[in-house]
């Protein structure tokens, strides 16, 4: 008598989680196609401020577009500088992006900082630069002393609030970003950044890139 009630509690309790993960399938499912994801690397930047850009390009300077970004609205300006970093050792071409913001910093991958002479640059969301590091900036017309915005970017992904309704994630979330191929791993740690103009897209820098094959692959999946 007890081997058979065992069994039926036993029946009943698989007939649950059945029924549990045929709702979970249908319910992804009925989500519809999931969102088409663009994974890119992000090299060394700058992002300037207007007063930092009267002192390097002159004043009244704008940035000269050169070609847009994945991001509407985003685009590679055709002006460079040159970085000097704790050590006096110097990165040119550094490129900057545009639009213009409301403080200046430059964005760099940890051989970058390295170089350059950073033994411990803090990994940052851009626009988070309070209490980091600061470099010299010499432009064409003349030069700024940065006391603080040099970084290395966090890994991060950009997403519309539909998309982010898809992913059941929310602004500040972390999200896990699977990249497949002979190089293959997967990111733990991705920022969750929602905005109505952005498209989906993870943005790591040059380092990550080239750990996991980016460049070999179309195989990415991102997932909370």
């Amino acid at each position: 008598m007890a081997s058979a009630a065992n069994s039926v509690i036993d029946r009943a309790a698989v007939e649950r989680i059945v029924r549990q993960v045929a709702l979970e399938y249908l319910g992804r499912d009925s989500r519809g196609k999931a969102p088409e994801l663009v994974v890119q690397a992000s090299s060394r930047h700058m992002h300037v401020c207007r007063e930092d850009m009267d002192v390097l390009f002159g004043p009244g300077a704008e940035l000269t577009f050169d070609r847009p970004l994945f991001q509407e609205g985003n685009f590679a300006a055709r002006e460079m500088v040159t970085i000097v970093g704790p050590r006096s050792r110097i990165i040119s071409n550094l490129r900057i992006l545009g639009p213009m913001r409301k403080q200046s910093q430059v964005e760099l991958a940890f051989t970058d900082a390295i170089m350059l002479g950073f033994s411990n640059l803090p990994v940052r969301l851009s626009g988070d630069i309070k209490g980091t590091p600061g470099a010299v900036i010499v432009g064409p017309k003349g030069v700024v002393e940065l006391k603080e915005g040099v970084i290395r970017a966090a890994i991060h992904v950009h997403m519309c609030p539909q998309e982010a309704a898809y992913f059941g994630v929310k602004q500040g979330d972390l999200m896990k970003l699977r990249v497949g191929g002979l190089s293959g791993l997967t990111f733990n740690k991705v920022h969750v950044r929602i905005d109505p103009t952005s498209r989906l897209n993870v943005h790591m820098d040059t380092d990550e890139a080239n750990a996991c094959g980016l460049h070999l692959t179309k195989d990415v999946e991102i997932f909370k």
